[in-house]
């Protein structure tokens, strides 16, 4: 494979850019401004796939929720798209034209993992995902955890991932975005604000992480409600026709993803054809990955807990390929690790 080494003092801007598509229309459009500050040296590398050039997406002019959730979301069941049977907001329904299974709203989100309704079973994941199910675990994520990952994990902040991310996805700014595993919604928030995208959908498997998104969302005066969505799903059962979605980005999340490869193929399967895959991660590899006993005690140590964080660069990029995405690119900064890749048009 061949690999190109990029170093530099990378500096970002301090605002967002405010170039949006003309036919955005929304009600209280601002910008997101950021001090500026200068990026540690980064190792940038590419795969050797062949990059799949993309087109920017054709401009989307922002319509109400109820006819976003319509476009956007699908039955998790048979991929099908819904038919509303009610308005928009807490206690409305979405009904599968295909299975006539409805998946109702609470007042924080839409409910549209599998065991949506069930009444005696509830699904349970791997300890890794459990953990941020915990109340405490969310409300404390955004007070103090997600910004010790610089300190610890060399990530270079909300705001510089920020503009990493629109760099990787610039062909298609204008079209819908996923935050998959978004946490208390720390990006799906700057990617609302920043007009950049025709609708946000914030996506969590922890009820508790959107809770804390749509509590920071309603103490936010002037917040676009209208441009995003929070959704309760299974990473590995993305709720979204096949084709439909032109980016999703997933930061800090595969690590704790209990089957990168599940997860990764659905996010090929829901993107658009020349549509874009964005994800940030903490990785501890170093000897892990090389010496034969530590790297066989790391694969057992998956097992028991879910946490991914033992993966290699290598192993990311096969993650992608073997998905079905090319043109993977990897920018390394010591734990840090942000990749990208294309479904091929």
């Amino acid at each position: 494979m061949a690999t190109t080494t990029l170093t530099s003092n990378l500096s970002l801007p301090s605002q967002l850019g405010n170039s949006r598509p003309d036919s955005f229309k929304l009600s209280n459009p601002f910008t997101v401004s950021f001090k500026r500050s200068s990026f540690p040296t980064i190792t940038v590398r590419a795969s050797s796939t062949a990059f799949v050039e993309t087109t920017p997406s054709e401009p989307i002019e922002v319509q109400n929720e109820a006819t976003i959730c319509n476009d956007l979301l699908a039955c998790p069941i048979c991929f099908d798209r819904f038919s509303s049977k009610g308005e928009s907001g807490s206690g409305s329904s979405f009904e599968c034209s295909t299975c006539k299974k409805t998946y109702s709203s609470n007042e924080t989100h839409l409910d549209l993992t599998l065991a949506s309704g069930a009444k005696n079973y509830g699904e349970s994941m791997p300890a890794s995902t459990e953990f941020f199910r915990i109340p405490l675990i969310s409300f404390l994520y955004e007070r103090g955890w997600r910004q010790s990952f610089s300190v610890w994990g060399g990530f270079p902040g909300p705001e510089k991932e920020f503009e990493l991310i629109k760099d990787c996805i610039k062909p298609v700014l204008g079209g819908s975005i996923i935050d998959a595993s978004c946490g208390s919604g720390l990006f799906s928030r700057l990617f609302a604000k920043s007009g950049l995208f025709s609708h946000v959908v914030a996506l969590d498997y922890s009820e508790n992480m959107l809770k804390q998104c749509y509590e920071f969302i309603e103490k936010e005066e002037n917040f676009p409600k209208e441009n995003i969505t929070l959704v309760r799903a299974d990473i590995s059962r993305l709720p979204f026709a096949t084709s439909s979605i032109d980016a999703v980005h997933a930061g800090a999340a595969i690590h704790c993803w209990p089957s990168p490869t599940g997860a990764v193929a659905e996010i090929s399967r829901v993107l658009r054809p020349g549509r874009v895959f964005v994800a940030t991660t903490y990785i501890l590899d170093g000897p892990f990955a090389f010496v034969p006993f530590l790297r066989e005690g790391t694969k057992r140590a998956r097992q028991v807990s879910g946490s991914q964080i033992f993966l290699s660069e290598g192993e990311l990029e096969d993650i992608c390929t073997a998905c079905g995405l090319v043109g993977v690119t990897v920018v390394r900064n010591r734990q840090f690790v942000m990749i990208s890749a294309t479904k091929p048009s």
